[in-house]
């Protein structure tokens, strides 16, 4: 596996709730306008973190202004808030961005939803109970493809490495679709990587750009997203200022962390390669629900939802359209957007079309005992009790 490791020994930091291990156990520190101005939305991020990964934060606002809150650090042992212009790996949130630029070719008239991937990419999809020419563009987009469930992960699932450590799209998709299909294209949701891995690969032909390029160029350039990057094959760093992301597991008052390890992005590609912030994801939701990325028409075909069902790999409250989620909050209104997880991070963004967002991370990526509770509590308080609709 050509996955890049320090020569040195990781360092792990171990602690319980006692007074000589404060560090992460103590009260939170606060960035941005003052705690006391938001005390609902900083009772919900203490509830998060304190179940959550050494440091988190939320970014929200509405059409008055934003407001950042952090608790914990973004740097175990130290005291480092986490800022809302500092990068982390924002993993399936990228998925929204794939989107957009499909809905683009869409609009351009080079791709059309009810095609069958066949159609672009001949023999991509086959074998092992898979037929493209039964599986759309929209198919993809939405996760009705049938395909089965696939998340790689460093050391213990991926696809065969270039002798670069990198992964060509192909082999990944290749990777992904060893798996029998759970479901005939169109009869429910799984959610998968490999429908967007897919769309990387779909993106490419017909624009003739490596995907990460073509992303920039069309999405990230366009919108002036400074602090948002999809980096190429091969480049691993995490531009500075960053927040540090760990491994771990919180159980009581015991916690137990480990830096994430380091992979090649292209193992997410198209899925979850972006690295952003949580000031930058704001704007290009915005943008997105405003009709500054794709034509009001592209955006409507977005918003079409599959309502999620138990047993249909969608969550309460939730439901999913093309590289967008709808939720309902419970103060009534309806908010879109997108969360992911790669090593490291785990976060979500959500935006109203009355002006309310919230973004929200955490500097781990759970392995048991995700509070996903506490997590959309969080973004619900933000969005319901801290924030007011546009006049």
């Amino acid at each position: 596996m050509a996955i890049k490791r320090s020569a040195k020994r990781l360092p792990v930091v171990v602690g319980a709730a006692c007074a000589a291990l404060l560090t992460l156990s103590s009260p939170a520190a606060y960035a941005g306008t003052a705690a006391d101005d938001h005390p609902a939305t900083l009772a919900a991020l203490k509830a998060f973190q304190a179940e959550a990964g050494p440091g988190a934060a939320v970014h929200a606002g509405d059409a008055r202004g934003s407001w950042t809150l952090s608790a914990g650090t973004g740097t175990v042992n130290a005291n480092r808030p986490i800022q809302a212009d500092e990068h982390f790996r924002i993993g399936s949130q990228t998925k929204t961005f794939t989107a957009a630029v499909v809905l683009q070719l869409v609009d351009e008239g080079k791709v059309a939803l009810e095609a069958p991937i066949a159609d672009h990419l001949p023999g991509v999809v086959t074998g092992n109970g898979y037929d493209g020419t039964r599986v759309t563009v929209r198919h993809l987009l939405q996760h009705t493809s049938g395909f089965a469930a696939y998340n790689p992960y460093p050391v213990t699932e991926t696809p065969k490495a270039n002798p670069d450590g990198t992964y060509d799209l192909a082999e990944s998709v290749r990777k992904g679709l060893s798996r029998p299909p759970v479901s005939a294209p169109g009869a429910g949701i799984t959610y998968s990587n490999t429908n967007y891995l897919v769309l990387g690969m779909l993106i490419e032909k017909v624009t003739q750009q490596p995907v990460h390029q073509a992303i920039t160029d069309r999405v990230i350039k366009p919108l002036g997203l400074t602090r948002t990057v999809f980096p190429a094959p091969g480049d691993r760093a995490l531009p500075t200022p960053a927040v540090n992301g760990y491994h771990g597991v919180r159980v009581g008052g015991f916690y137990f962390w480990t830096p994430a390890l380091t992979y090649d992005p292209s193992l997410y590609s198209s899925a979850g390669a972006i690295i952003s912030t949580l000031k930058d994801l704001t704007t290009f939701n915005q943008a997105l629900l405003a009709g500054k990325v794709v034509s009001a028409a592209s955006l409507a075909e977005m918003q079409k939802i599959w309502e999620a069902e138990p047993g249909t790999g969608g969550d309460s409250g939730m439901g999913l359209g093309l590289g967008l989620g709808k939720f309902t909050l419970s103060c009534g209104a309806v908010a879109w957007g997108h969360s992911g997880g790669v090593p490291g991070y785990f976060s979500q963004t959500l935006v109203t079309e009355d002006g309310r967002h919230a973004s929200v991370m955490t500097n781990v990526l759970f392995q048991v005992n995700r509070p996903d509770g506490k997590f959309h509590a969080l973004l619900d308080t933000a969005l319901c009790k801290d924030t007011v609709p546009s006049p």
